[in-house]
């Protein structure tokens, strides 16, 4: 799909939200709730610090490589130029967040080199499933929003648009994390029609394609959604909103234990692994807890 040059988000600025908008929510807040309420207080209302993991900072990194590689001219997005820009990202990264340089500490001497390796081996799965020759991205890493039942405010990051010629909308999200497929490939779908949801509200445009990009297996994920579709999600996403209401107001968040529990966090504080959770925290100044956490873009790759 060649794409058109769009060079504006869809996102609205704190003085087009309407005053009715009582709360917001991301895609990657709206999962956690379903996939464990626990877990989403844990994240949205009590804002536990959670440490970046190898894994997730590799997802970063090469997200913040393949938006960098749009940067070169059509004919020099190669595999030895994403390469080339492995290091570079990385260092960027440290010098952004320095925490990271600490994610090597109790490693290897080559840990650094082997994890610098082990994502330029994740680039490699990229072109095996695309061309970045043949494309011109729309829009890279963009904040897009829409209000849907006039109180919620809901958004998040695409880490690729395409828009055909004709208006069609592609919109294409990297995958590089090493949990098991199955668990997260029903989450990346929510997420992509979270976003579709809100392109097609805010362009009246029902994207063509939903696709998900498989680097580690070098594998497409293809899925057309359509507006019958999208009217059914936007109540399970209001629904999934007031349920998050209700869970706040009675203070009764409970955990769902899964075998998703083994990347969690905060095991510690689970009940379910013999833990406590803090305290109820109280809002001051009157804040809104149920205002998504989140108030700027995940690290690509982070919750993946």
């Amino acid at each position: 799909m060649t794409a058109e040059t769009v060079t504006t988000t869809q996102s609205l600025s704190p003085a087009q939200v309407p005053p009715t908008v009582r709360a917001s929510l991301s895609p990657s807040r709206a999962a956690d709730f379903k996939t464990c309420p626990l877990l989403y207080r844990f994240r949205s209302i009590d804002r536990l610090p959670e440490r970046t993991t190898v894994e997730q900072a590799r997802g970063t990194l090469v997200h913040a490589v393949l938006e960098r590689l749009f940067d070169l001219p059509a004919p020099g997005r190669t595999p030895a130029a994403a390469g080339d820009l492995v290091a570079p990202q990385w260092d960027r990264m440290v010098t952004e967040q320095p925490e990271l340089a600490g994610l090597f500490e109790d490693a290897e001497p080559a840990g650094p080199v082997e994890f610098l390796r082990s994502a330029a081996a994740l680039l490699e799965g990229y072109f095996a499933v695309e061309d970045p020759t043949r494309l011109e991205p729309a829009e890279r890493e963009s904040l897009i929003s829409a209000v849907v039942d006039e109180e919620l405010l809901i958004r998040g990051y695409l880490d690729r648009l395409d828009v055909a010629p004709d208006g069609a909308l592609r919109v294409v999200d990297y995958k590089t994390g090493g949990a098991p497929r199955e668990a997260f490939e029903a989450r990346a779908l929510f997420q992509l029609k979270f976003y579709a949801l809100v392109l097609w509200r805010t362009r009246g445009v029902v994207p063509r394609v939903l696709r998900l990009l498989y680097l580690r297996d070098a594998e497409v994920l293809d899925y057309t959604p359509d507006a019958d579709e999208l009217v059914r999600f936007e109540r399970t996403v209001v629904a999934l909103w007031r349920a998050i209401e209700q869970a706040t107001v009675r203070q009764d968040f409970r955990p769902r234990p899964s075998r998703l529990c083994d990347w969690c966090s905060h095991q510690a504080l689970c009940p379910t692994f013999g833990g406590t959770p803090p305290p109820f925290p109280v809002t001051v100044g009157g804040g809104d807890p149920l205002r998504d956490a989140r108030s700027g873009p995940a690290a690509p790759g982070a919750d993946e």
